[in-house]
């Protein structure tokens, strides 16, 4: 498993941009890494490179946002990812995920698109906490758990869920933090169990880890820097852009 120069400097971006999302705007562009990376080593083990940096980012993640995330939120949020990441884990390799990443990106820029252009933007986009039924809580980390078995890309689903919410700016941002340590750790398991890892991934994740605090300390400085109100709007705009580039790897597939 080699990457050329480009390879690794495209690489170290996305997962510098990945610290930066899960630690800043809830995870919206935290799916970035695998499909780059993709384009130099099989999908396989792109996947299983990113697994253990996705962890230690959670784990530093943890740490600063101890005491902060909705618990009300994650009860129901993670036991339906757990039931996602076991029907992913059936699904890999089994079949493709080119219309599942399609759908997706496509829900995802029709979602962000909505909220951007609609006129009563305080109800649509802004701290106001708003109800939303539990069923919905349900499929949406249900789906989370799917595909970022897949690729990581859990982000979306997430967003649209927590978007659709409007918590405060700082429990948003802890609340995916904690949410998104549950399910990769969840993954481990399965991924170990679908012998994904091999001494050249684990080597090449070990190289990455030193771009774990580096990512995540710009995500937090850049979350101290943004207003409530932009921070919603820039969040909605990454989850287009995300739903976007799924798109476009759904059609290139």
């Amino acid at each position: 498993m080699e990457m050329d120069a480009g390879g690794w400097i495209v690489t170290a971006i996305a997962i510098l941009l990945t610290g930066i999302s899960k630690s800043g705007l809830g995870g919206a562009l935290g799916g970035l890494a695998v499909p780059f990376m993709s384009m130099w080593i099989p999908p396989r083990e792109a996947v299983a490179v990113v697994l253990p940096i996705l962890i230690a980012m959670d784990m530093v993640g943890i740490r600063a946002w101890r005491g902060k995330a909705d618990w009300q939120e994650l009860k129901v949020l993670v036991p339906a990812a757990l039931t996602g990441i076991a029907l992913g884990a059936l699904a890999f390799g089994v079949m493709s995920d080119r219309m599942v990443v399609g759908a997706l990106g496509l829900i995802s820029v029709v979602f962000a698109a909505d909220r951007l252009l609609r006129k009563s933007s305080r109800a649509t986009v802004g701290p106001t906490v708003t109800p939303v039924p539990r069923a919905w809580a349900a499929v949406c980390g249900a789906t989370s758990g799917f595909t970022s078995s897949l690729s990581h890309a859990g982000g979306p689903p997430l967003l649209i869920y927590l978007l659709g919410r409007g918590l405060p700016r700082e429990r948003f941002v802890a609340t995916s933090v904690f949410f998104f340590a549950t399910i990769n750790l969840a993954k481990l398991p399965f991924y170990l169990g679908l012998q994904l890892f091999s001494h050249d991934t684990l080597l090449m994740s070990a190289l990455l880890l030193p771009l774990v605090p580096v990512g995540v300390w710009l995500g937090m400085r850049l979350l101290r820097r943004i207003p409530e109100r932009p921070f919603y709007l820039f969040s909605t705009a990454m989850l287009g852009l995300s739903g976007l580039k799924l798109l476009w790897d759904a059609a290139a597939a």
